[in-house]
């Protein structure tokens, strides 16, 4: 037997690659998949199935895409109308990989057709030795429970709590645990550092596990979790299938002027992918700063699916991350990317902005003359705190709450290390606001030079 955990950054996903003998399975796939076939090719096995447990709404499911490449059978729950997929599985139904069996195991909560699969080495012992948990275990945390609505929320979570003590707890404490989200994901709060854990670890560590019913339900209604907006069209693409990668034009490398021209269509938008402070220095004006990790998820709450896409690059070799990262979020329409990047853009004497950066250190001393903008997740205002005084706008929310803000008072914007703020800038610039600052280093810096914070209720 073989186990190979794929990981895609940002989007903090896990996926796996299970062999044993000739044969291979896929749990929870991401879109861009060739990396799936490369390990059958380097295992020698064929991929007979594709296991997915539940209609993911944080990424596209990359289960038809594989599909095409290897023609193996999709696998989810009949707990929902798929509209692809061979195999409809209800509770308790067996498939085998070799000589191992796949369990399938209903666990209603996160979403209503979640599944998990408990996997037995049939020539050893019927006992599972391994649950691929989806989203309804993680390490330290359990799934998201709100996704239909606040109305349906406590039932939502009095199925999960159900689900974890009938269907999962009873495996054993020896099961390996692995779950389809570590931490950073949005499908949960609080979820642990490790890749991979046991039940019994879970039963003694995790929080959750350790509550009766009633505390159970509370605890998970009380914690608020952001909906990105892209999370619509994630489900809309995992029930009827997204479209096949191979029939997506690839991006045109373009010269300046042909990016100049391109910049003046319709619905074009110019997103740099540089880091904070290169993006300060010079940029072309109206661009959107998202930094190359930002891309992997942070699209998702900016940008609509009907945009025209166009890319700067730190370097050109970035456009292959960059693509990926956009596929997951179901973003295809990339047109194109400034080929020899914002040098080639400076050389030839075409316009640039810039955005004024300053360091925690002067804040400090400049504090009366800025109104600080916290533009952090709300969760880690209430967890960590913030500077005194600072005005709270989640980055994501700046496109429609920007016109409420003053626009003759000077801003320094903040987040976590610069890099958020970064993005918050560039939407304050698209505004027409001129006196905003990007505090790089942001909160981290405040907080390791002992500056003062103050908290506020949630």
């Amino acid at each position: 037997m073989k186990l190979y955990t794929v990981q895609s950054e940002g989007l903090a996903h896990n996926s796996y690659f299970l062999s044993d003998g000739l044969e291979a399975a896929v749990i929870d796939p991401r879109r861009d998949c060739k990396i799936y076939t490369r390990l059958a090719q380097k295992e020698c096995v064929k991929i007979r199935y594709i296991f997915e447990t539940h209609r993911n709404e944080d990424y596209v499911v990359g289960s038809t895409e594989l599909q095409e490449l290897t023609g193996s059978e999709i696998c989810h729950s009949k707990q929902l109308a798929f509209k692809y997929g061979e195999h409809k599985l209800g509770d308790g139904e067996t498939l085998k990989v070799g000589n191992l069996q796949l369990k399938t195991l209903h666990t209603p909560g996160h979403t209503d057709e979640s599944l998990c699969y408990a996997v037995s080495d049939m020539e050893k012992s019927a006992k599972p030795m391994m649950v691929f948990s989806g989203d309804t275990l993680f390490v330290g945390s359990v799934g998201r429970t709100d996704l239909q609505g606040k109305a349906v929320q406590s039932e939502q979570a009095e199925k999960l709590y159900i689900s974890l003590h009938e269907k999962l707890l009873p495996l054993g404490d020896d099961v390996l645990v692995y779950p389809a989200h570590g931490s950073g994901s949005v499908c949960g709060s609080g979820i642990g550092e490790q890749a991979f854990s046991t039940m019994g670890f879970e039963k003694k560590t995790n929080p959750y596990l350790n509550l009766g019913k009633q505390d159970f339900v509370k605890k998970s209604v009380v914690t608020e979790l952001l909906v990105p907006p892209y999370f619509a069209k994630m489900e809309q693409y995992n029930m009827n299938g997204a479209p096949i990668l191979r029939g997506i034009a690839e991006p045109n490398p373009l010269s300046v002027d042909e990016f100049d021209v391109a910049m003046g269509e319709a619905d074009s938008v110019v997103i740099d992918t540089r880091l904070p402070n290169a993006f300060a220095g010079s940029h072309i004006s109206g661009s959107l700063s998202i930094w190359l990790r930002g891309t992997a998820a942070y699209p998702g709450w900016l940008l609509n699916y009907e945009q025209r896409i166009l890319l700067v690059l730190e370097r050109r070799s970035d456009i292959k991350r960059v693509l990926k990262h956009f596929w997951r979020l179901g973003f295809d329409n990339i047109y194109g990317f400034l080929c020899k990047g914002m040098t080639e853009w400076q050389e030839q004497g075409k316009p640039i902005s810039h955005a004024h950066t300053m360091s925690a250190t002067e804040l400090k001393e400049r504090r009366e003359r800025y109104v600080v903008l916290d533009v952090r997740e709300p969760s880690e205002w209430h967890q960590e705190g913030i500077v005194e005084g600072a005005e709270t706008i989640f980055f994501a929310d700046l496109p429609k709450k920007a016109d409420a803000l003053e626009r003759n008072r000077r801003y320094a914007v903040i987040c976590s290390v610069g890099n958020r703020s970064s993005i918050a800038v560039s939407i304050l610039k698209q505004k027409g606001f001129t006196r905003v600052t990007n505090v790089l280093g942001g909160m981290t810096a405040w907080e390791r030079l002992g500056y003062p914070t103050t908290m506020i209720e949630g």
